[in-house]
């Protein structure tokens, strides 16, 4: 017999069922020719094996490909997952910069508060230093100018009668 797919057995199976003739006072039963049916029995016998060891290596292959897609799957979350941890990374190690940067800027700010406040403490005093000093100075001008005064005035006064008598002498 020429070999057949399995399915093309089994139908040429039941064809020679259908046609077979029927027993007398029968409609169950039938004639058939017994060498065929073994030999398409036999034909099934033979392919059944390949047919088995097909189905075994396509749900192998389907499992196959069912833990190359679940391998893949794992390898897509992790990468999925590593991925969103360096995010999460990042996006901490920025906010701790920020944290640091706005630590720096309030530290920084204090920093010039402080250094204002000495300048302007710096400032203050050294122009009331100077003010003192000024003061101070003018305070000596004034005395000293007071002194010159009474100095004039006092050699003006002693001067003017000997001028007096030389203005007399000079009048005569």
């Amino acid at each position: 017999m020429n070999e057949h797919g399995i399915e093309d057995v089994i139908n040429k199976l039941y064809e020679m069922v259908q046609e077979a003739r029927n027993l007398p006072l029968s409609a169950d039963k039938c004639i058939l020719d017994r060498d065929s049916v073994l030999d398409l029995l036999d034909e099934m016998s033979n392919q059944l094996p390949g047919e088995i060891k097909q189905a075994k290596t396509i749900v192998e292959s389907r499992g196959e490909v069912i833990n190359n897609a679940k391998r893949e799957a794992e390898s897509i979350l992790k990468q999925a997952q590593a991925k969103a941890r360096k995010l999460i990374d990042e996006s901490e190690i920025t906010r701790q910069a920020q944290q640091e940067a706005n630590v720096m800027v309030q530290t920084a700010q204090e920093k010039i508060r402080e250094l204002k406040n000495l300048t302007n403490n710096f400032v203050d005093d050294s122009l009331r230093q100077t003010e003192q000093a000024i003061t101070e100075a003018l305070d000596q001008v004034k005395a000293s100018r007071e002194k010159f005064n009474s100095l004039v005035n006092t050699q003006s006064k002693s001067a003017s009668p000997a001028s007096d008598s030389t203005q007399k002498k000079n009048a005569e």
